[in-house]
């Protein structure tokens, strides 16, 4: 393990101050880095900081898990295991220098690998979080296992604060590829989503597929042999690595415009459908990145008949950023805030008005 990170154990301030929150009935806003303080809708409060409470708590390559307090930046999580030629699978975005791992957990935002890979939730092995009643407790395998059997360190993930305040975080990494290659293609979408099947049929190492301004572009991942094979099969002109860092970083010019940025969340066989904007699709089409002026109804209405659901990702662009629930949903989200956070201190109205 580097010896040069920093190291500290701020936990009790974070549970005095929650238990003081409690006892003065006064809402927290939860905050780290910042990096994803533009998602959701705005919330009142007391600030309560977690980057204080930083550092690796245990790591052995070997073992191909790490455990790190919240307030650690996601940049030296990385660097720890870049140097162990290891990394986050699900390749969460960090939107500045500021992103912590805490709030990796808590946004749930994942990278183009996901679809392949798998998300931010998929890698929680367990967690510590301050509870809504002011207890620090571990999830996720030693004590407190479940609520009403449900995985409450997963729970946390995509929460954005509402259930709890995150203290720790444990993560399962894996090896990096022994190979990787990227590709770049000139395809309409209609024509990329067709080569996109029949890569899929064909089981090609594939872990990034993005297509924007009329060019289909592709990563392989693998061994050395299976990546070499899918670049033979695929036929395509190489391209810069640095494409997949800046779609993720939402650095690539598309994300410029100055329109709203939606973010559309589509099942894996959505075939195009035409949306009021111009559209970036990643994760194979799974993911749906559109720039529009439109009515946040009218999107969510298109997003909603395919299966899908609609988050708006520019703040002030619509009241309710988030893709409104199903009345069922919302009495189970409501039922879920009750139990894990009975005084409603953590993030109130971050996701939706009422929860």
């Amino acid at each position: 393990m580097r010896r040069d990170l920093i190291s500290i154990d701020d936990s009790a301030r974070l549970v005095d101050q929650v238990q003081s929150a409690i006892a003065r009935k006064t809402p927290l806003r939860i905050r780290g880095g910042d990096s994803k303080a533009h998602i959701g809708r705005p919330v009142q409060g007391d600030e309560i900081d977690t980057r204080p409470h930083r550092g690796i708590v245990s790591y052995d390559p070997s073992e191909l898990v790490i455990t790190a307090r919240a307030g650690t930046p996601l940049a030296e999580v990385n660097a720890i295991l870049d140097e162990a030629g290891q990394m986050l699978p699900c390749e969460p975005p960090t939107f500045g220098d500021a992103a912590t791992i805490g709030g990796v957990v808590a946004s749930g935002l994942s990278g183009p690998r996901r679809p392949w890979a798998g998300s931010v939730r998929d890698f929680l092995l367990g967690c510590r979080i301050v509870t809504g009643e002011g207890r620090h407790l571990r999830f996720g395998g030693q004590v407190m296992k479940n609520v009403a059997g449900y995985d409450v360190s997963r729970l946390m993930s995509g929460s954005f604060g509402c259930l709890g305040l995150i203290t720790e975080v444990s993560l399962k990494v894996l090896p990096k590829p022994r190979e990787t290659t990227c590709l770049s293609l000139a395809l309409e979408a209609s024509e990329a989503m067709r080569e996109l099947a029949s890569w899929r049929k064909a089981a090609l190492p594939v872990s990034g597929a993005c297509h924007v301004d009329g060019r289909l572009h592709v990563r392989l991942e693998g061994g050395t042999g299976s990546v070499l094979a899918a670049v033979d099969r695929i036929g395509a002109e190489h391209h810069d690595a640095q494409f997949w860092s800046d779609l993720r970083e939402q650095a690539l010019p598309f994300f410029s415009d100055e329109r709203a940025l939606w973010r559309l969340s589509l099942p894996n066989d959505t075939p195009l459908i035409d949306l009021p904007g111009d559209v970036m699709f990643d994760w194979g089409g799974a993911q749906r990145w559109l720039k529009s002026d439109a009515n946040a109804d009218v999107i969510r209405g298109i997003a909603g008949a395919a299966g899908g659901h609609a988050t708006c990702f520019t703040p002030g662009a619509s009241a309710d950023p988030f893709h409104p629930l199903s009345g069922a949903l919302m009495r189970f989200h409501r039922q879920l805030k009750q139990r894990l956070d009975p005084h409603g201190v953590f993030n109130p109205g971050r996701m939706y008005a009422d929860y």
